[in-house]
């Protein structure tokens, strides 16, 4: 379903933002952040955060370094640029205009519905 995955990946790009821009995190932090911090209602997959990711550092939005954990792996972090919080503010302002948009639409229609029963 095309339309879900635009959506998705358009609310994953706000999201991954929005989490670097408290502080610079690798994608299995951003992936259990998001699970976490909506209580369960959002898991998003490993490979749509790769995805975002990989778009956001081709646009110059994020940046990437490595640090080494333990002896022998090395992880991979995520870091927000100025273009990144630039574009974190416009995705949150559409993001929360559309959203009310739609719950008003849908609070308008449900009396509607109400008022025929």
């Amino acid at each position: 379903m095309a339309t879900k995955n635009y959506f998705m990946n358009g609310i994953t790009e706000l999201l991954v933002l929005s989490l670097l821009r408290e502080q610079d995190r690798y994608v299995y932090d951003i992936v259990k952040s998001i699970e976490e911090m909506s209580e369960g209602f959002l898991e998003i997959s490993q490979n749509t955060v790769y995805t975002a990711t990989y778009k956001l550092v081709s646009e110059g939005k994020i940046s990437e370094y490595t640090e080494t954990v333990g002896k022998k792996r090395t992880r991979v972090y995520y870091h927000i640029e100025p273009d990144g919080i630039e574009y974190l503010e416009e995705l949150d302002f559409t993001y929360r205009r559309h959203t009310k948009g739609v719950n008003l639409i849908l609070a308008c229609l449900d009396k509607n519905k109400e008022k025929e029963n």
